[in-house]
């Protein structure tokens, strides 16, 4: 009986993950349903869009956190970037932790970005996956995922990503999946975001967002998807040479879930 309920608790994390989409951060990014894949510009893009790591030029370390997603401890994620801007491109580096004791997972990524003409920015970020099953034994695995930004003016902007490029069939979870969306820069304090993921073997999913700047320090941010059906919000504080995002997402079944982010800027401008 505990090697079936052990079974069962592994296949719903494996379910999560590919349905769910619960393994990505940041805090801002779920705030918005993830549709801000065309403005990526922090520590995180190296998860996300790595093109965007491009856009930071500061050292800047970032960590997020989910403690328990719908309610569920050992859906517990979280993760942490660091970004060193140079001459040559921007060069990062990421870790990953998921699960608990029945079912762990650990990734290593590296990325690199460069701003090929100050409009079209690359990225690439490879992953060094860990999974390991109680009683079942470990395996891991190599992958790497492409990333686009292109800057059409100071206020439009479109986005593309390619991620598991390498299909691992010992891991079905980790499919070949891409990303594209738009920003758009209504004013000085907002944007609005829209983009289309599509994942092999799953529905196309649409998610939109929108981000508004109340204040110097204090932003608001919302957004919505399909397939599956949920919508999240948030907000970011952005003070001195740090910021903090906090993130809610409602699934209609599974419930709420809560995240937190924070960025921390160590240098001057290069």
């Amino acid at each position: 009986m505990k090697n079936y309920k052990s079974i069962l608790v592994i296949i719903f994390l494996l379910i999560f993950k590919t349905q769910f989409g619960q393994s990505l951060p940041g805090a801002k990014q779920i705030a918005l349903s993830h549709s801000d894949i065309a403005s990526s510009n922090d520590v995180f893009s190296i998860f996300i869009n790595p093109a965007g790591l491009s856009k930071i030029n500061k050292t800047q370390f970032g960590i997020f956190y989910s403690p328990s997603p719908f309610g569920i401890k050992e859906l517990a994620n979280g993760f942490l970037s660091i970004n060193q801007p140079t001459n040559l491109g921007s060069f990062s580096i990421g870790a990953m932790n998921y699960g608990f004791e029945l079912f762990k997972e650990n990734r290593i990524y590296l990325g690199y970005s460069n701003n090929l003409s100050n409009q079209f920015l690359i990225g690439i970020s490879t992953v060094y996956q860990i999974v390991k099953i109680q009683n079942y034994g470990s395996t891991n695995f190599f992958n790497f995922s492409l990333g686009n930004i292109f800057l059409i003016d100071n206020n439009f902007s479109i986005g593309f990503t390619l991620h598991n490029i390498l299909r691992n069939k010992n891991y079905s979870s980790l499919t070949t999946n891409f990303r594209t969306g738009i920003t758009y820069k209504v004013s000085d304090n907002a944007k609005i975001h829209l983009s289309a993921f599509k994942e092999i073997n799953f529905p196309i999913s649409i998610s939109s967002g929108i981000e508004y700047s109340i204040i110097k320090y204090f932003s608001l941010r919302f957004g919505i998807q399909n397939n599956p059906n949920n919508f999240s919000g948030g907000f970011g504080i952005n003070y001195s040479f740090f910021n903090v995002d906090y993130a809610i997402n409602n699934h209609p079944d599974l419930g709420l879930t809560h995240q937190v982010g924070i960025i921390i800027n160590f240098s001057d401008e290069n």
